[in-house]
């Protein structure tokens, strides 16, 4: 056993072009100067033949068409065993809207997020007869596909953009936001596709990590701002950035971590062109950008 990986969707959500936006890099991916990518979603196996989906992005009918480690092995079988998700973020759960054609899978999530979708008739269309949901507590280990150990545990987060109220509580630590340590074969890899922070705890749990899917949103805090796109720093959606004295390069210098992949950037993030000095950048510093259709076996 060991960790078989494919991103299906690399960017944050809205996906790159995002269909209402001008800048740069959306201008430059509809004209194929660089790579489109979909919305942030990872496909993870522990022998390389059951899957299992970590989020549920909305372009998830055309990130399985794509990957065929997922596809149909017969009329209406499936190698995908489940679906975990992370966060209540849209980009990560309006996918199972899709996977609605009374499909078994297992849907595994926090009480919290469980309870989000619950309060959500629509995804009733789930039905309970074919979609298992599976309330999984923090820090208690579970088989998310055979041969492939899960555990999720706190990072710091806030609630999703349609839970938020007129008070927003960025960097909190419970059930609403959860990363992912996965293990098969000794070999262990984490999915962290939003943080607010790299907290001493978190530090700690990534150690000696064989991989690290981290939180690439944005490159600089006041990213969206300065593009002139919107008035929310990368702290106010509770993502950190990838530059600066706070931001992810810095904190993660010096860890014992193996291979360190940025995933769900943001439209706007100069990362996702490969011609950009930024990425240079966190190249040199050891990151890889991931994209869509990226594998590696660890």
């Amino acid at each position: 056993m060991t960790i078989h990986a494919r991103i299906l969707g690399a960017a944050a959500g809205g996906g790159l072009p995002q269909w209402n936006c001008g800048c740069p890099n959306c201008e430059a991916a509809r004209r194929g100067v660089i790579p489109s990518q979909t919305q942030s979603s990872l496909a993870v196996s522990g022998d390389g033949e059951n899957w299992a989906i970590l989020n549920a992005s909305p372009d998830i009918r055309i990130q399985m068409a794509a990957a065929p480690q997922l596809h149909p092995t017969g009329l209406r079988t499936l190698p995908l065993r489940a679906v975990l998700v992370t966060n209540g973020d849209i980009d990560h759960v309006a996918g199972l809207l899709t996977l609605r054609e009374t499909q078994p899978f297992a849907l595994f999530a926090t009480p919290e997020i469980h309870d989000v979708l619950a309060a959500n008739p629509m995804f009733d269309a789930l039905r309970p007869d074919a979609v298992r949901r599976e309330r999984i507590r923090l820090d208690a280990p579970f088989d998310v596909a055979p041969g492939l150990r899960a555990t999720l545990y706190p990072v710091p987060g806030k609630v999703p953009l349609y839970m938020e109220g007129a008070t927003v509580e960025t960097g909190l630590i419970g059930e609403q936001t959860v990363g992912v340590r996965l293990e098969a074969g000794g070999t262990v890899a984490h999915y962290v596709p939003g943080c607010a922070a790299l907290t001493d705890d978190l530090r700690a749990r990534l150690a000696g990590a064989d991989a690290v899917f981290f939180d690439g949103t944005l490159w600089r805090d006041d990213e969206m701002i300065r593009a002139g796109l919107g008035q929310k720093t990368g702290a106010r959606m509770g993502h950190m950035s990838i530059s600066g004295p706070d931001g992810s390069i810095t904190a993660f210098a010096g860890m014992d971590v193996g291979r360190k992949i940025f995933v769900h950037m943001n439209n706007t993030n100069p990362v996702l062109d490969p011609r950009a000095p930024e990425r240079a950048e966190a190249e040199a510093a050891g990151w890889t950008v991931g994209h869509d259709g990226m594998e590696m076996t660890l």
